[in-house]
């Protein structure tokens, strides 16, 4: 019961401030510590003032306490929520004499003013002896509003003159505490109602400095300054005559300054009083007149920028429509701005850019600016131009500048054409180089070859010459294919990690004794598969090379010695590499770690070109690098390097992960090599006749019947023909008219059970699609590939056909 009246009682006062609130009309300054405020000019003085104030309101149920400054909370230890909305008997205490609180008693009964001394009691219990003043305030129709009360601790005070009683004597030790200008001044009105004059009643010390009119009190405004402007008399008068407070900022032509006036009529309205606070507003002015200046300055300059910018400027909202642009959109496109306001943003954003734009703008709908964004706009005359965007969210909108760099891009583009040309050069050179190497040794063979008196065991030795620089050869052409990503791969599922762990012995020779090598497979990152799957779907051959080729850089910056790490785990995405975003996915990630001397920096950017090489004359082809990025760019991946000079290097090759369905393939036992044919018929396909004419050759050295023709059309006609089927068909993929591919496919549609083997040394095609599920020899081939893979062909066609 007791808890439930105390909140009652909590809920009358909130409701007894709520009524104040609302008497008031408005809420206290922010500096007030309190919730409830007046707009008159007392609460400001009370609240500027170094001497405690109270107000009470005895319009409400006891006449609370509505307010109290700082000064007072200071004073008495109370917090503002401990006093307002209660009565201040609760500061008096045993030892406070009964008359005096009976003469403030009387002074409130009465409604006129008070002045004693009273014992007053701080929350901590010790007291203070209070020279009290109490005032009313009335309003604008003489209705009292409040009593307005200030303390002064005579017992700290001692030497401080008592005021003297009579209207306005409340104010009199609290115009001395204010820091601004203060005084009481008594209306005088001639017979017509006009204010004549005002005679000063009180001033605080404050007021004779800023005015300097000493000795002002008691004495009339025109008897001190003759010539003041009749408007200050005008707005007193009006103030002692309605009861309404003004705020103005008036110019005081006797001092050439400026004050901010606040004033309020006070005591009886038959006295025709108002009391004024002024604060010297002249330093003030001149600084808002010159932030006023400033500000104009700048909107000038601002809407100078606006028209005269050459690139293009707009604020859009994020409605997606254009609310301004400036002049530039007609000189650089040649829209007018008229008809491109209300318009959306992407109205004139290339097709292929829109995806970009849109990205864009909804960063900028985030929060986030954007930068270096380049888009092309459609012109009015039907083009394109590349501008390039910053822009600048703000509230509802953003901000952005255009810049047209359609003739940077156009420069960017010669220069790549440039460097492509001059890569090409180089390609070229390097190709004839190798080459002409290659090709020597066996000119020189097939001279030596050709003398009638050599001996068998030379002539074995030329011959092996010769295929082992055409092997060499076969991988130069290799290592370019894989460089322009225009090999034909043959991906099989593999585990990488099986993969590397298989050619670690073989990396162990390469480097030598004093290198050291450590393979270490990481767990995965995919907890519903094994954690050290490590599957990828890629050419194995091109894989082996690839790290191969990294072990023998590692080990020559390493000189032949040191640490060499081969790590290989599961990754979650492709870091931003070579200008390119980061490709999020499921990847197996092979890092190959040196402790070698490290690439500088401004060679970082040029290690995958092909030919380029930091090595001596004949100690590499500056193809290994090239190889590698070819490699794993057709895979579907990308290669990162990163590198410290005088601490090693790091290459991390990234695959995408074989998932499912896509479980390791295993391959069959290999044919023997030059297996006899049997009679087997081949329809042998090849445009070039001396090409053809080895394949029929050597097939019919193995006992294979053979057809040759030199076009898809000529094949497919032969396999209409009648007379004896043939049972596999060996066809070129870079022919005139209808390639080898399409051919395939073709007789795959014509006759399902006929077997096809697919030949090339390069075709874009092949690169680009595969090879469709049929088998491929790649060329340059021997007698011996011919036959196994022809072998391999019938056999799955066996295994297909039952019975």
């Amino acid at each position: 019961m007791q808890a439930e009246i105390e909140r009652l009682r909590r809920r009358e006062r909130e409701l007894e401030r709520e009524n104040a609130r609302l008497r008031l009309g408005r809420e206290w300054p922010a500096a007030v510590t309190s919730d409830v405020a007046n707009p008159d000019l007392l609460f400001t003085a009370a609240e500027k003032t170094r001497m405690a104030m109270i107000v009470t309101d005895p319009n409400l149920p006891d006449n609370p306490i509505i307010f109290a400054n700082r000064a007072f909370l200071e004073l008495s230890g109370y917090a503002a929520a401990d006093l307002v909305g209660r009565n201040c008997r609760f500061l008096q205490g045993p030892d406070t004499d009964p008359a005096s609180v009976a003469k403030v008693r009387d002074a409130i009964a009465a409604r006129r003013d008070v002045v004693v001394e009273l014992l007053n009691y701080r929350r901590d219990g010790t007291t203070f002896i209070n020279e009290l003043y109490v005032s009313p305030v009335f309003g604008p129709h003489g209705e009292l509003l409040y009593f307005f009360g200030s303390q002064l601790d005579i017992s700290r005070f001692r030497a401080r003159e008592a005021p003297a009683g009579g209207a306005g004597a409340s104010f009199r030790s609290l115009l001395e505490e204010v820091e601004a200008g203060f005084c009481i001044v008594e209306m005088r009105f001639s017979a017509d109602g006009r204010a004549e004059d005002f005679r000063f009643v009180e001033v605080n010390a404050a007021f004779e400095h800023q005015s300097g009119l000493a000795g002002a009190e008691g004495r009339w405004m025109r008897d001190l300054v003759p010539g003041h402007e009749q408007h200050w008399f005008d707005a007193y008068g009006e103030v002692a005559r309605t009861g309404r407070a003004v705020r103005f900022r008036g110019h005081a032509a006797w001092l050439n300054r400026v004050f901010d006036v606040h004033a309020v009529r006070i005591g009886d309205p038959v006295q025709n009083r108002v009391a004024v606070l002024f604060e010297d507003a002249s330093d003030r002015q001149e600084v808002e007149r010159r932030r006023e200046a400033q500000v104009s300055e700048r909107m000038v300059e601002r809407d100078l920028v606006w028209r005269t910018s050459r690139d293009l400027l707009v604020v859009c909202g994020f409605d997606g429509a254009y609310q301004a642009v400036n002049p530039a959109w007609l000189d650089v496109l040649g829209w007018a701005t008229g008809g491109l306001v209300g318009a959306r943003f992407d109205t004139l954003v290339h097709p292929e850019d829109r995806e970009a734009a849109l990205r864009a703008f909804e960063t900028l709908r985030t929060g986030r600016s954007v930068s270096d964004l380049d888009l092309r706009l459609r012109t009015a005359e039907g083009g394109d131009r590349w501008i390039s965007w910053n822009a600048i969210p703000q509230g509802d909108r953003f901000h952005a500048a255009g810049r047209d760099v359609t003739e940077r891009k156009a420069l960017e583009e010669r220069l790549r054409q440039s460097q492509k040309m001059e890569a090409v050069g180089q390609l070229t050179g390097g190709v004839a180089h190798d080459f002409n190497n290659l090709l020597t040794v066996i000119k020189s063979s097939t001279d030596l070859l050709k003398r009638p008196d050599l001996a068998e065991e030379r002539r074995s030795r030329y011959v092996d010459a010769i295929a082992g620089t055409v092997d060499r050869a076969a991988k130069l052409t290799g290592q370019l294919l894989a460089f322009a990503r225009r090999q034909a791969l043959r991906p099989v599922v593999f585990d990488a990690g099986h993969a590397v762990g298989a050619i670690a012995d073989m990396v162990g020779t390469l480097t030598g004794a004093r290198i050291r090598v450590e393979t270490t497979l990481e767990a995965g990152t995919d907890g519903e598969e094994s954690p050290l799957d490590f599957h990828v779907d890629a050419d194995p051959s091109q894989f082996d090379t690839a790290v191969v080729n990294l072990a023998v850089n590692a080990r020559d910056a390493m000189k032949g010695e040191g640490l060499l790490s081969v790590r290989v785990r599961r990754v979650a995405k492709i870091p931003a590499l070579r200008s390119h975003q980061p490709v999020d996915g499921d990847f197996v990630a092979v890092s190959i770690t040196d402790t070698g001397s490290g690439i500088p920096a401004d060679v970082l950017d040029r290690i995958f070109e092909p030919f380029f090489t930091t090595k001596g004359v004949g100690q590499g082809t500056g193809l290994g690098l090239s190889q590698v990025y070819g490699f794993v760019k057709q895979s579907g991946g990308d290669v990162a390097v990163e590198s410290v000079v005088g601490t090693g290097t790091t290459f991390t090759l990234y695959l995408p992960h074989a998932k499912g369905e896509e479980a390791e393939r295993t391959v069959a036992a290999e044919p023997e090599m030059l297996a006899d044919g049997h009679g087997t018929r081949v329809l042998v396909v090849e445009d070039n006749r001396e090409v053809g004419a080895f394949a029929t050759q050597a097939l019919a050295k193995l006992g294979y019947e053979t057809v040759r023709v030199a076009d898809a059309m000529q094949a497919l006609a032969a396999l209409e023909a009648g007379g004896e089927p043939f049972e596999v068909v060996f066809s070129d993929v870079v022919m005139p008219g209808m390639n080898g591919i399409d051919l395939a496919r073709e007789i795959r549609r014509r006759r399902p059970a006929l077997p096809v083997v697919l030949t090339s040394g390069y075709s874009h095609v092949l690169a680009a699609d595969g090879t469709d599920g049929f088998a491929l020899l790649p060329k340059p081939y021997s007698v011996a590939d011919l036959s196994r893979i022809l072998r391999r062909a019938l056999r799955a066609r066996s295994a297909a056909v039952p019975g």
